[in-house]
């Protein structure tokens, strides 16, 4: 394996400012890491260095938290979206896709997408900032560091796109108890999550916990095109869900509003495992949004 030349001279970057100015390893790594891959051409460093310019994305992983408080937590809607609408996160957002078309088709709602990889996340927040969505917010950090960023009750709503089901790790699972507590400390009372997924895997065990909870189902269905087909908003598509719907295989959808106060128990039922393999996350497939480069995977 070949490191770019560019890849060098960041290396000599981190150990000139871990020296001279005691910054984090961990920090600027988090930052620049993706300069590292082996002989990355000129417009992928070209399109990492616009996403640290981007107005609308925020950088901040946790050892950036440790020495001040993350600006806008419980101040988002004044400082930034300079509006009362509710705000939606999209968790793992990828590239994006979800964020920018809730954004444009519901102007009356603020979208902060949240991942970790900044690579998958230039493409929306160039999209977002092309389009002059005001009402719309990226932000790179880890999801279990949502309450650094947000006040209690900031959030109104969730969306969870094609998650990894995390088959043998309910901990990491993005709709187990767990991440449900963790949400909690964010939403409003009631707050909407709304799982979308290929995994029936993850829709069961996801059924099952709203279940055992009793929290209140808002929708549900196993093959959300036949049943949805009409609804502006589920129609979102990524090109990854393109290609299980052309396979004859369907998208689960699921809805349920998440309170503050019921005890949350964790199902204890044997799910079938997904057999299948995943296909790369993919671009979006809404026809109003789909540009000349974007319909090229």
């Amino acid at each position: 394996m070949r490191f770019s030349f560019t890849g060098i001279l960041h290396i000599e970057k981190l150990l000139f400012y871990v020296g001279a100015y005691g910054v984090s390893p961990g920090f600027w790594l988090f930052l620049h890491i993706d300069f590292f891959k082996p002989d990355m051409g000129k417009n992928k460093l070209k399109k990492f260095k616009e996403m640290e310019e981007i107005d609308l994305v925020f950088q901040y992983p946790w050892a950036a938290l440790q020495d001040k408080e993350f600006p806008l937590r419980g101040k988002w809607h004044e400082e930034f979206f300079h509006n009362d609408n509710p705000i939606v996160l999209e968790l793992g957002c990828g590239k994006g896709e979800y964020t920018v078309g809730l954004a444009e088709a519901h102007p009356e709602a603020n979208y902060i997408g949240i991942d970790i990889k900044g690579a998958r996340m230039w493409s929306g927040a160039c999209k977002a900032r092309d389009k002059g969505l005001a009402n719309v917010a990226f932000l790179r950090t880890d999801i279990e560091l949502l309450p650094s960023f947000f006040a209690p009750g900031e959030v109104s709503e969730i969306w969870i796109t094609f998650p990894d089901p995390q088959m043998k790790k309910t901990r990491k699972r993005l709709t187990s108890t767990r991440f449900m507590n963790l949400y909690r400390k964010v939403t409003a009372d009631n707050a909407r999550i709304n799982l979308k997924t290929d995994s029936p895997f993850l829709y069961t065990y996801t059924r099952e916990m709203v279940r055992l909870n009793a929290l209140k189902t808002e929708a549900d269905t196993d093959d959300l095109y036949t049943t949805h087909a009409g609804d502006p908003i589920l129609n979102i598509r990524t090109y990854y869900e393109q290609q299980w719907l052309d396979r004859g295989l369907t998208i689960k959808y699921l809805a349920f509003l998440l309170d503050r106060d019921t005890l949350l128990q964790e199902p204890e039922v044997e799910i079938e495992r997904d057999t299948y393999r995943s296909f790369s996350r993919g671009y979006i497939q809404m026809p109003q949004m789909m540009s000349n480069d974007l319909q090229q995977k």
